[in-house]
């Protein structure tokens, strides 16, 4: 499900199926190498939406995680934890964050949820078939990571 009107009134109908939320982190810089920064941003969404698709039914896909490149790490990581704190308080007993930016690997331990790291690939000069090929292949390798989190023990937090 995403962050539509139509399927939120589908996510109140099977609130207690969907227990996963995925946010994607989306870097914003302009004025210098604004073409990477679009295609980090570009290629996570279009995973992102894959992760969703493939699993309808337990995955909500939250509004993107929008930060400035100059942002400081220490604050970026507050305000997303501000947002996994909140989901979680809401039921969401799963949170992963999706990005291409490699910034947020170094990041990894201070936060409370799963970070899935994938390198950016442009799509810009890929025709449609490359593009739904490479998305679905990077897909496949992120997916046992969902499955294999929900076959451990429910997220518990000591908050």
């Amino acid at each position: 499900m995403k962050w539509k009107v139509n399927q939120l009134v589908t996510y109140f109908e099977a609130k207690e199926y969907v227990d996963t939320a995925v946010i994607p982190l989306i870097p914003l810089q302009w004025g210098k190498e604004e073409k990477d920064t679009v295609t980090m941003g570009e290629f996570t969404e279009y995973i992102t939406d894959r992760i969703e698709n493939q699993f309808t039914g337990r995955v909500f896909l939250m509004p993107p995680f929008t930060y400035l490149k100059s942002e400081e790490s220490a604050e970026k990581v507050r305000r997303l934890k501000e947002w996994d704190a909140h989901l979680f308080q809401q039921g969401f007993k799963y949170i992963f964050y999706i990005t291409s930016d490699i910034e947020w690997k170094s990041l990894d331990k201070q936060l409370p949820d799963e970070l899935i790291w994938i390198p950016a690939i442009s799509s810009e000069s890929m025709d449609l078939n490359q593009l739904k090929k490479t998305v679905e292949q990077q897909t496949s390798q992120i997916m046992p990571l969902f499955t294999g989190k929900w076959q451990t023990e429910p997220n518990i937090r000591g908050e």
